[in-house]
């Protein structure tokens, strides 16, 4: 009987699957419900069998042939909840644009719901805040993530007014976006950057202006992932070892990754950390001085000089009359 239902679940979501998406791989069916291809197979004939018309190609994978559709599913209370935090979590960390348009899907959502499960709904929302202070996006460009994901969709350039970190100078890139992604607290863009003709990272806060134009790609990118992922020639690397108090190397977990963290090792009361790192006059010696009372650099000395430098520079204006 169990798995007569598990059948059953699996075959609708299979369903769902296929009207969400325009071409969907047995694989991948697979890997989501933890089954055989054979399984699959199966399941998709179930489907046919039922009146489904489900187009299939070797190699490529289903789909459903043009104009078919279900009506609408319903979803269950605890599926409806689950929107709750992804609702809040728009209303912090996207764009004025995405933002509207998700509340106005919450909208749909809740008016096909049940009188009970809108109350149990009711009831979460307003227990649930996110606090952030976090500056995400600048108030000439607030709807650059939705512009961005057009420009994607749509294989169209974009004009950017620019400030980089280390200038007040603000110059104009054209770029080729090939996706977005979120990391220590920043939205930023990837893309190819005519201006320096290479990929460049843009975050979305120091964007003062955004333009999408009707200019079409000229390049085939790579995935976003593969882009990100790209290995650093070690040539422009260097290694760095430190040694960080137990008690507060628990804390530096998520942060030590974006300076080229690369293993540790216990010793005694302390941990010793190896990095490959690529900027050893900024970046890292500044994040080190964030904890260098409860820690000592092994090597390289140019490191130890440098925080030794950015150390004496602050002693002089705190001690400046």
């Amino acid at each position: 009987m169990d798995d007569s239902l598990n059948k059953f679940d699996r075959i609708i979501a299979i369903l769902i699957q296929l009207q969400s998406k325009k071409i969907v791989r047995a694989q991948d069916l697979a890997d989501r419900f933890n089954v055989s291809l054979r399984t699959i197979y199966r399941d998709v004939r179930t489907l046919e069998a039922s009146g489904v018309p489900i187009y299939s190609e070797a190699g490529i994978g289903y789909s459903l042939m043009d104009g078919y559709r279900l009506p609408p599913i319903m979803f269950t209370r605890e599926e409806a909840s689950s929107f709750i935090a992804a609702e809040k979590l728009m209303q912090k960390f996207t764009d004025t644009a995405l933002d509207k348009n998700y509340k106005s899907a919450m909208y749909k959502l809740k008016a096909v719901l049940k009188n009970s499960d809108k109350d149990w709904v009711d009831a979460i929302e307003s227990k649930v805040i996110m606090q952030s202070n976090q500056k995400l996006f600048n108030e000439n460009a607030p709807n650059a993530l939705a512009l961005f994901f057009e420009s994607i969709a749509e294989r169209k350039q974009i004009l950017l007014s620019y400030q980089t970190f280390d200038t007040e100078e603000i110059n104009e890139r054209r770029i080729e976006p090939v996706g977005v992604f979120h990391e220590n607290n920043f939205w930023y863009v990837l893309g190819y950057c005519h201006l320096r003709n290479d990929y460049r990272q843009f975050r979305t806060d120091r964007i003062q202006q955004i333009q999408k134009t009707d200019i079409d790609f000229i390049m085939e990118h790579k995935s976003l992932e593969e882009l990100l992922h790209k290995e650093t020639p070690l040539s422009t690397l260097t290694k760095v070892r430190i040694l960080v108090d137990t008690k507060i190397a628990r804390y530096l977990t998520w942060e030590r990754k974006q300076y080229g963290f690369v293993s540790e090792k216990k010793v005694g009361n302390q941990k010793e950390m190896t990095f490959m790192c690529y900027d050893i006059r900024e970046s890292f010696p500044r994040w080190f001085l964030m904890f260098a009372d409860y820690s000592e650099i092994i090597e390289p000395k140019e490191l130890k000089t440098r925080v030794l430098e950015l150390l004496e520079d602050s002693i002089a204006k705190l001690l400046k009359k």
